[in-house]
């Protein structure tokens, strides 16, 4: 168990750097909060206007999915190297990783997610 001393040891440190890291601000961080520095502000001049209406979210639905596709692909990559190793095994294995990556990519374009009207 001593060989995983080190990855241990790695977890805590990250750990650790993402406190600090987490809680500096409210160490270091200014302290006198005022209303004139809480104003939002467009190039140092005062906005004309609030945005208004409803913010289409179709971008960031595309962008969802072409993460989750991404990682699919990150999948792919090791899978490719060990396919001799692998045999029909890691073939159909993968066929089937495939069917359940192509089924969510139908009913996302079933639903209209990827339709640009």
């Amino acid at each position: 168990m001593i060989e995983y001393a080190s990855i241990l040891l790695l977890a805590a440190m990250a750990l650790a750097v993402g406190l600090i890291m987490l809680f500096a601000n409210a160490l270091f961080g200014p302290k006198r909060p005022n209303p004139v520095k809480a104003k939002p502000f467009e190039c140092g001049k005062d906005p004309i206007a609030l945005p208004g209406g409803r913010m289409p979210v179709h971008f960031y639905v595309v962008a969802m999915l072409f993460v989750v596709f991404d990682v699919e692909l990150v999948f792919l990559f090791p899978w490719a190297v060990l396919v001799r190793e692998l045999g029909w095994f890691g073939l159909i294995e993968m066929g089937f990783f495939l069917a359940i990556v192509v089924a969510g990519f139908l009913y996302a374009w079933k639903q209209g997610a990827l339709d640009w009207s």
